[in-house]
């Protein structure tokens, strides 16, 4: 028997949150202070060896669709690992999927998008329902009577797994239902119809090629009523205490985010109630979207985390040609360039959950047009970070005892839902022609003392004023630029000289490209020590 030497040990137990300072900096900064505690707290937990295990567990043990009972009656259930309901009783208990709307004050939007953060590093696929759930209680508010039933269970720090009406429940979370096989991010080609009742309820007829997470008690659904597409409120059980007719048809084998459950699915004559005006679902379910939307871009920044994270774990232990990985200059190179891109995504994502704990003119400037932009680029750069990431790591990074293989695959996700890129980008170019006060907001977050900032942000500023903004070809170039922009004012603003300056130097006036070509006289050191964990 040989010793195996050379290998780092495993990353666990850490503390998610005590160990990121450039986590726990933006949480101060961003109006989230008096939740550190907490959000430590939940960083030990989630760093446990136990729970590290449980996100594993949960991936390799996918769920199940068990359509019938043993006697042939239509069930149509979903059965999950423990690992599974582990993770969620942990994130609902930390109130991940409500707990701004159930306790509002200064800086509950950033405490809550911090907690999510670090518990997509561990298990990304129970992101799903907690995101929807959070973004699905405005919508809800539109209809009093049923925010009075069903607000005090979601705001409940509590997860109950069981398939029951949800009155007999501790908890609830909420799913959504929007996408068509024949018509994907076209919504007003969705055919699935709603049928008044009589008595001021819809039964709905039709399909969804994508339901994700569809254990969840209720669902927000799109469907065509008489007045036009409006938005719908489906529980998984009528108000008389039977199970709703909502058939899953088969559950979706995907390329990640394997431990949640998405499923295509039927209505077949399914109790739904009408929330807001009918005829005006999108407008309803655009608002929804502004939340779901940013934690898209919490997530994918939470996977170039742990990316980032694991691959200078490694890097620190492992040494090659007599001397540490994260010694050798090149290696320094692209390790700190990792950690760049991260921070930068981590930033601005705080910054925008400060901006939902806000109301003036600003925030919802930077709601409206800059959380889509965000979106895009985050999720965009997540894949290639995760990538590059697992490069560092090498072949015990390429399998599936690593992580990485799973937080690679997790990566593209981001990019698909709440809208894929093209859709996103012309979504911010709408959002720009609706924002007047626009460009007195970008000329406030964009001001920072630097002149490669100030000829990038100039520039920016007149292609806004420009005919050209309006140029769809020219969308994604315009939206990467406005979150880079942002990014390199935060930096600027909120961190060392070293790592603003190599953000600027690399991403407003370099050339970009693969990781590991930051120029000369960036100090990589001071860069990779400020990623590394603590």
């Amino acid at each position: 028997m040989f010793d195996v030497s050379n290998q780092p040990p495993p990353l666990e137990p850490y503390n998610l949150f005590k160990s990121d300072r450039v986590l726990r900096e933006a949480v101060r900064r961003e109006g989230a202070g008096w939740a550190e505690s907490k959000l430590d707290a939940l960083g030990h937990e989630l760093g446990r060896a136990e729970t590290i295990a449980a996100g594993f567990a949960a991936n390799r043990n996918l769920p199940q669709l068990k359509s019938f009972d043993r006697f042939g009656h239509r069930v149509d259930e979903i059965e999950f690992h423990p690992a599974w309901h582990e993770m969620l009783t942990i994130a609902c208990g930390a109130g991940l999927h409500s707990s701004p709307w159930a306790k509002p004050q200064t800086g509950a939007h950033v405490a809550r998008a911090a907690g999510t953060y670090m518990l997509g590093q561990i298990e990304a696929g129970v992101y799903c329902p907690l995101a929807m759930t959070y973004g699905a209680v405005p919508t809800l508010r539109h209809v009093p009577k049923l925010a009075a039933q069903w607000l005090p269970k979601i705001f409940a720090p509590s997860y109950d797994e069981r398939f029951i009406p949800v009155a007999e429940k501790s908890g609830a979370l909420i799913g959504m239902g929007l996408t068509e096989n024949q018509g994907g991010s076209d919504l007003r080609t969705n055919t699935t119809r709603a049928e008044p009742f009589g008595d001021g309820s819809f039964r709905l007829f039709g399909h969804k090629w994508f339901l994700s997470a569809p254990m969840c008690d209720a669902f927000l659904v799109l469907a065509q009523a008489p007045k036009g597409l409006s938005c719908f409120f489906m529980p998984r059980w009528t108000p008389e205490g039977e199970r709703n007719a909502l058939r899953i048809n088969r559950l979706k084998d995907k390329l990640g985010n394997k431990s949640n459950a998405s499923s295509e699915v039927e209505f077949d004559g399914a109790y739904a109630g009408l929330v807001g005006e009918e005829g005006r679902g999108i407008p309803i379910m655009i608002e929804m979207a502004g939340y779901t939307r940013l934690d898209c871009c919490v997530g994918s920044s939470s996977l170039m985390r742990q990316a980032v994270a694991q691959a200078l774990h490694h890097a620190r232990h492992r040494t090659a040609f007599q001397k540490k990985l994260i010694d050798q200059p090149l290696m320094t190179n692209v390790l700190a360039d990792l950690a760049l891109e991260c921070e930068a995504a981590t930033v601005l994502s705080m910054r925008l959950a400060r901006a939902y704990d806000e109301n003036d003119e600003a925030a919802q400037a930077i709601r409206r047009v800059v959380t889509p932009a965000g979106k895009f680029w985050i999720c965009k750069r997540a894949p290639v970070v995760t990538l590059e990431a697992m490069e560092v790591i090498g072949g015990s990074g390429y399998i599936e005892e690593s992580i990485m293989p799973r937080l690679y695959r997790e990566a593209p996700v981001n990019s698909i839902w709440e809208g894929s890129g093209n859709v996103i980008c012309l979504d911010v170019l709408r959002a720009m022609g609706r924002t007047p006060n626009l460009t007195d907001v970008l000329k406030r977050e964009l001001d920072a003392d630097d002149a490669r900032l100030k000829i990038f942000a100039q520039r920016l500023i007149d292609r806004l004023a420009a005919p050209e903004r309006s140029d769809e070809a020219q969308a994604r170039a315009l939206t990467r630029d406005l979150v880079l922009g942002m990014q390199a004012a935060l930096l600027l603003k909120h961190t060392p000289a070293a790592v603003a300056d190599a953000f600027c130097a690399s991403r407003l006036a370099g050339e970009g490209g693969a990781f590991g070509t930051l120029p000369r006289g960036v100090d990589l050191r001071t860069i990779t020590e400020r990623a590394a964990l603590q």
